[in-house]
């Protein structure tokens, strides 16, 4: 019995020994990298990951970035990217560490990283133990997670705070609580750096071959200004970024006589965001009318499900088609005055099917939205659509 307790003993011991050689190790990897970004907020991450690491690539720093959003990505100096290997598929914020192994090996001036923790004690680890960050981005508050960050707007603020470097610097497009960002910088002797999108030009964002946000690209521009960087330099590094795979795009099919923009607003996945989208591309004339929305249903974001249906006078549609499970949840919040623009195709249907029936008594041009969340019906219907024949370039209006 004494013999398995020294066992025992010797072995936690060990252990012990070997954590403490493996965070020294890590400490010393990530103090070795001069900038290390830490990017937060609740829409956008991925996005302002990649213009914050094109930003600085371009500006002569050696930069290696990680994205979590819609598929996470490893991103090399070069620019190329790779899937983040996860076993079984499980993400995990000790992944971090091994993302820095990784990055130090290319010796870089710089770590973009989206931040990848949703529990505020976790995102205070994420940044205090894990990436100890000189630069921290908070890009907005919006209402998402309030079972985690919640239940208030102004919870989910303070919380996201716990991610700013403390004697750092963090940098911000938040309006609406930016006194409370100021108070929770100032506890942690934190420069908040407020980026202005009104001084990014229309020109400067008709450099895009993808549709972001001038919010986005003024706290790139700011990240990049903190490290160096020329304002030139870091909107053609910007410019030449690959976006993220969930990055709004519209794409232009034929389907049958007519011709269908499709606009995939998914990945915002809160109210305010997804109208916020739906404005920007009609704004830009990216979609136009007839209006038809899609609201993607899951059984397990039910609240989620009628925040998306209560939208529908905003978004204003011509129609107004429910899928997925269970689509009640959706339908009820719909106001009465809408419900004969409804089209219910719920439950479990092949794409094929969902395609058919969505493109049923359609013609012209037109366009479709969807919103809610991508997973399950959701992406049957986007990878159905995608199998329609597409509208030359120099054919498109």
């Amino acid at each position: 019995m004494v013999f398995l307790y020294c066992v025992l003993l010797l072995g936690s011991g060990a252990l012990l020994a070997g954590g403490i050689v493996e965070q020294r190790h890590h400490y010393a990897r990530l103090h070795a990298i001069r900038h290390r970004v830490l990017v937060n907020g609740i829409r956008g991450k991925s996005s302002i990951t990649r213009l914050c690491a094109g930003a600085l690539r371009s500006g002569g720093v050696v930069t290696v970035a990680k994205t979590t959003g819609t598929a996470a990505r490893f991103i090399h100096p070069d620019g190329s990217e790779e899937p983040v290997y996860r076993k079984f598929g499980i993400a995990n914020v000790v992944e971090q560490i091994g993302i820095v192994r990784r990055a130090a090996a290319y010796r870089p001036g710089a770590l973009v990283i989206e931040c990848m923790a949703v529990l505020p004690e976790l995102q205070e680890i994420n940044q205090r133990k894990l990436i100890r960050s000189t630069i921290g981005v908070l890009c907005n508050v919006r209402e998402d997670h309030l079972a985690e960050m919640g239940p208030t707007l102004d919870d989910v603020a303070r919380s996201l705070c716990r991610s700013m470097p403390a004697g750092g610097v963090c940098v911000t497009a938040e309006r609406d609580r930016l006194a409370i960002l100021r108070e929770e910088a100032g506890k942690r002797d934190c420069e908040l750096v407020v980026a202005d999108p009104d001084s990014v030009s229309d020109n400067e964002m008709s450099g895009f071959g993808w549709i972001t946000f001038k919010e986005n690209v003024a706290i790139a521009l700011a990240v990049a200004e903190l490290a160096g960087v020329p304002r030139r330099a870091a909107l053609e590094g910007m410019w030449a970024a690959p976006p993220d795979p969930g990055v709004l795009r519209v794409h232009h099919y034929l389907a049958g006589r007519s011709r269908l923009r499709f606009a995939n607003v998914f990945a915002a996945n809160d109210p305010e965001s997804t109208l916020m989208n739906i404005g920007r591309l009609r704004g830009q004339g990216a979609i136009g009318d007839p209006l038809h929305v899609v609201i993607n249903c899951r059984p397990d974001r039910v609240e989620r499900n009628g925040q998306m249906g209560a939208l529908v006078p905003e978004i204003a549609p011509e129609r107004v088609v429910l899928i997925g499970e269970p689509t009640r949840s959706a339908r009820v919040a719909i106001p009465a005055a809408w419900h004969d623009r409804v089209v219910d195709l719920g439950g479990h249907r092949p794409g094929r099917d969902l395609v058919r029936d969505l493109l049923s008594g359609t013609g012209g041009d037109w366009s479709l939205v969807a919103i809610g969340n991508i997973h399950g019906q959701g992406e049957l219907l986007i990878d159905e659509l995608a199998k329609l024949p597409a509208v030359p370039a120099e054919a498109r209006a």
